[in-house]
C-alpha cells in the first residue's frame, strides 16, 4: 500500500468516529428551574414532550439540568447560580415570576425562557412583550388581575347569593406594582358584582390555617385562590381545608379541581409549558431571546367538580355547567 492509500485508509477509519464526535457535540444543555417538581409533574411532562416533538431526545440530543427548589422559593437564587456555572446552553424557569427573577439575576448573558410569568414588564424581565430585550423571554400571564377578576364572577355564579368572599393571598410574591394592580382589580371586580371582600394574606405555609380561621371568622361564603407558587405546593392542603370550613372555591388551575377543588378558571397550563419547548428550540437554532416575543395564553378552560359541590351541598346553575369546558362527575 503506497502512502496515498494508507492515508485514505486511515481517514476512512476515522469518519466514524468524526461523525460521532460531531453528534456528541450537538447534544445541549438545558438548565430547568422550577419551585417545586413535585405539585405539578404533568406540566414538566409537556416540556418534555414538547421537546420530544421537536427532536429533541433526553439522553442522546439533550440533557436537562433539573434544580428543585422543592416548594422553598429562598432557594431559588443559589439554583440559578449553580445553572449558570454548569454553562447550560438556555434556563428554563417552570413555575411564575419567582424563578424566572432568580434566573435573570443570575445571569445578563444566557438565554432564559419562562414557560409563564405575571406581567413580565412590571417585575422587570422584559422590556416589552414585543421586544423583550436583554437575554428573557417566554410566555406571558398579562391580564393576571383581570382573570381574578373573572374567577370572582364566576364563582358568584356558582353560588348565588353569595354576599362576602375571601380572597387568599401570597404577598410578595410578585412585584409590589404589579401587586397592587392586582388588588385594584379585584377590588373593582367586587363592586361590579355586589359583594364585599375579605383579603386574607398568607405568606408562608405557617400562615394557612390562621388565613382559613379568620374567613370563617369573618363568615365568609366562598374563597377565591390567588395565583403563587407556594399554594400550587400546599395545593391538597387549601383543598382539604376548603372543604373543612365549607368554602366553596375557586382557582387558578384544573389540578386544583383534580386535587377536590370546586372549580378553576385560568390558561391550559400545559399548553405553556409545551409552547416554552418552542422557545428553547429557535433559541438551540441561534435566535436570540431578545428577537422572540413574549407570548400571551389563547387557550382557557374552566373546569367544574360536581363530586366537590354536592360534599358542599350547593348546587351549580346549569347554565354555568354547560359552559364548562369540563365537568368532573
Amino acid at each position: 500500500m503506497n502512502r496515498r492509500d494508507t492515508v485514505l485508509a486511515l481517514l476512512a477509519l476515522a469518519a466514524p468516529f468524526a461523525a460521532e464526535a460531531q453528534q456528541a457535540a450537538k447534544v445541549a444543555r438545558i438548565g430547568y428551574l422550577v419551585p417545586n417538581l413535585a405539585a405539578s409533574p404533568h406540566l414538566h411532562e409537556a416540556f418534555r414532550q414538547g421537546l420530544r416533538d421537536l427532536g429533541y431526545i433526553e439522553g442522546r440530543n439533550v440533557v436537562i439540568e433539573y434544580r428543585d427548589a422543592e416548594g422553598k422559593l429562598e432557594r431559588l437564587p443559589a439554583l440559578a447560580a449553580e445553572l449558570v456555572a454548569l454553562k447550560v446552553d438556555v434556563i428554563v424557569s417552570a413555575g411564575g415570576t419567582p424563578p424566572a427573577l432568580a434566573a435573570k439575576q443570575a445571569t445578563r448573558t444566557l438565554p432564559i425562557v419562562f414557560a409563564f410569568a405575571g406581567d413580565p414588564v412590571k417585575s422587570g424581565l422584559v422590556t416589552s412583550l414585543a421586544r423583550p430585550g436583554g437575554n428573557v423571554t417566554g410566555s406571558s400571564m398579562l391580564g393576571t388581575a383581570e382573570l381574578v377578576g373573572k374567577r370572582l364572577e364566576l364563582l358568584t355564579q356558582a353560588v348565588p347569593g353569595v354576599s362576602r368572599v375571601a380572597v387568599l393571598r401570597h404577598p410578595g410574591f410578585v412585584s409590589e406594582r404589579a401587586d397592587k394592580d392586582n388588588l385594584k382589580a379585584i377590588d373593582a371586580a367586587a363592586r361590579a358584582l355586589g359583594v364585599r371582600l375579605q383579603v386574607v394574606e398568607a405568606r408562608g405555609p405557617a400562615d394557612i390555617d390562621k388565613a382559613f380561621a379568620d374567613m370563617t371568622r369573618a363568615r365568609a361564603g366562598a374563597l377565591a385562590v390567588t395565583g403563587s407558587p407556594m399554594f400550587t405546593t400546599e395545593r391538597r392542603r387549601l383543598v382539604d381545608l376548603a372543604a373543612k370550613n365549607r368554602l366553596p372555591a375557586v382557582y387558578e388551575s384544573r389540578e386544583d379541581v383534580d386535587a377536590g377543588g370546586l372549580m378553576a378558571y385560568g390558561p391550559n397550563w400545559a399548553d405553556l409549558f409545551r409552547r416554552a419547548a418552542t422557545y428553547v428550540d429557535k433559541i438551540l437554532k441561534g435566535t436570540k431571546p431578545a428577537d422572540l416575543p413574549v407570548e400571551q395564553p389563547t387557550k382557557f378552560e374552566l373546569v367544574i367538580n360536581l363530586k366537590a359541590a354536592k360534599t358542599l351541598g350547593i348546587t351549580i346553575p346549569q347554565s354555568l355547567l354547560a359552559r364548562a369546558d369540563e365537568v368532573i362527575r
